[in-house]
């Protein structure tokens, strides 16, 4: 549990910040409200008493300076995060605390390894880029299932998810990472990311149990390419996702989540399978659970509480799976996530 500590949760307002906020009074820190809409933080604050609001623009500094002062940590809820990460990162660097994000935005993950390691590591700073469902979760469910392995051929995430109804940010991220990709895909082949034209495939997929083969869309590539590769030798990282969910994302007209109990969460149910490959050899890691938004922030609060009691592996930027003892934490999400381990 915190022990008071106080965590500022920069877009605080959005869908996903809000189950942060939520999260984070659940475990006995302190959240100051922060975000760049004075109008939207109010009403926030209206909501959740008692809790302190620092509005800042990411183009302001002596504005997030004054949003992280006094603060143990902060948690990035703000996309896009190509706008967004850069300078919060740099005003926890300023403050001296670890940063946390819950970026999905691939480029925007591979731009804070390649710009901040050398400088985080010199400052043996903790920076955690995509602690969410997706760059965070798969990582710790492919280190978890790679275990005492010091190599693989290849790791594949296969997302089964009963239905996508995507956040206005989720669309707004989208929309950013296509304008930077030029409109191409990309995937994680060769040790590095490629960008190509290729069309989507389809494919049946063997999930475990409750779910079974479902059709997903082979190489629907997520967060996952960024993180996992970022510390274990795998030269192939491959995500597929549940072509339901595919539908709903690419539809303009789907609806955002809306609430069906009373923690705020959406009916949408996932399973996401980890498979890691040696040859002939297989291992898997498996999750399950509610929500992938509302997920996102006891895998958030978890990181922050493991950092400021000094669980950790490393310094610098690292994923989740590098700095934190993968199957220990994804222990530590039950009854949030159910986790499931075959070697």
């Amino acid at each position: 549990m915190g022990t008071g500590q106080t965590v500022t949760v920069y877009g605080a307002y959005g869908h996903t910040g809000r189950f942060v906020v939520t999260h984070l009074l659940e475990r006995g820190f302190v959240p100051v409200l922060a975000g760049r809409d004075a109008d939207r933080l109010k009403e926030l604050a209206a909501a959740t008493p008692g809790l302190e609001i620092r509005q800042a623009s990411v183009d302001d500094p002596a504005a997030l300076d004054d949003a992280l002062a006094g603060a143990d940590a902060v948690i990035n809820c703000a996309g896009p995060f190509a706008t967004t990460a850069a300078p919060v990162i740099e005003a926890a660097l300023r403050a001296g605390i670890p940063y946390v994000d819950v970026a999905a935005e691939i480029e925007a993950n591979a731009d804070t390894f390649a710009h901040f390691a050398d400088r985080a590591r010199e400052l043996r700073a903790v920076i955690v880029p995509a602690m969410a469902f997706y760059g965070g979760l798969g990582d710790l469910l492919a280190t978890a299932a790679m275990g005492d392995w010091t190599s693989a051929n290849e790791a594949i995430v296969a997302y089964g998810l009963s239905s996508w109804h995507p956040t206005a940010g989720t669309r707004t991220a989208g929309a950013v990472s296509h304008e930077r990709r030029g409109g191409r895909r990309v995937r994680y082949a060769n040790g590095q990311l490629e960008y190509h034209d290729n069309e989507p495939t389809v494919l049946a997929w063997p999930f475990p149990a409750p779910l079974g083969t479902r059709d997903v869309v082979g190489e629907f590539t997520m967060a996952d390419v960024v993180t996992i590769p970022s510390h274990l030798s795998i030269p192939d990282v491959r995500t597929h996702m549940a072509a339901e969910a595919a539908r709903d994302l690419a539809t303009p007209g789907t609806p955002a989540p809306t609430a069906a109990d009373d923690d705020g969460r959406s009916d949408q149910t996932f399973l996401v399978d980890a498979v890691v490959r040696s040859g002939d050899l297989e291992r898997r890691a498996v999750a399950t659970g509610q929500d992938i938004y509302a997920v996102t922030a006891p895998l958030a609060v978890e990181a922050v509480h493991r950092i400021l009691t000094g669980r950790t592996r490393t310094v610098g930027v690292a994923s989740a799976g590098e700095i934190f003892d993968a199957p220990d934490f994804l222990r530590a999400l039950s009854p949030h996530i159910t986790f499931e381990l075959s070697r």
